[in-house]
């Protein structure tokens, strides 16, 4: 893993590039409640940052061939934060329709219902599948 390092984009953010392997997923949890704790949003952000980073990751790591990947937190100007997984895959993430009896196919479920809003970028490399989450009305951060 390398370090986490403050975005270019001008808006506050880190970035760590980590294997696509199951066990970064601990590592990439642990990036976005600390990005969420410093910026005073941990209490009202950091349980649904954690899962959607999970499930954006585990994605990435069970259906492309990505040997690292990047995980990508900003700050915006309107107080979301935006959250970022990269793959080299240019298919389309997709919400499966997942039965009582299924033990895979709800990330993106979670996902949806987590975030305020979710979607992908596609690049020439690949793409960058993302979720942006609010913290409550009314909670001062």
């Amino acid at each position: 893993m390398t370090a986490a390092k403050p975005n270019a984009t001008g808006a506050p953010g880190y970035t760590a590039e980590l294997p696509c392997v199951p066990e970064s997923v601990s590592r990439a949890r642990a990036l976005v409640s600390s990005a969420l704790v410093a910026w005073g949003m941990g209490d009202d952000l950091g349980d649904c940052g954690e899962i959607i980073v999970s499930e954006l990751l585990t994605n990435a790591v069970d259906h492309t061939e990505t040997p690292l990947t990047q995980v990508v937190i900003e700050r915006r100007v309107d107080s979301s934060v935006r959250i970022g997984v990269s793959d080299r895959s240019q298919v389309a993430p997709r919400m499966k329709k997942a039965t009582d009896d299924t033990e895979c196919g709800r990330g993106l479920h979670l996902v949806h219902a987590l975030s305020w809003r979710w979607g992908y970028d596609t690049h020439h490399w690949g793409k960058v599948t993302w979720a942006v989450i609010k913290a409550p009305t009314g909670t001062s951060q």
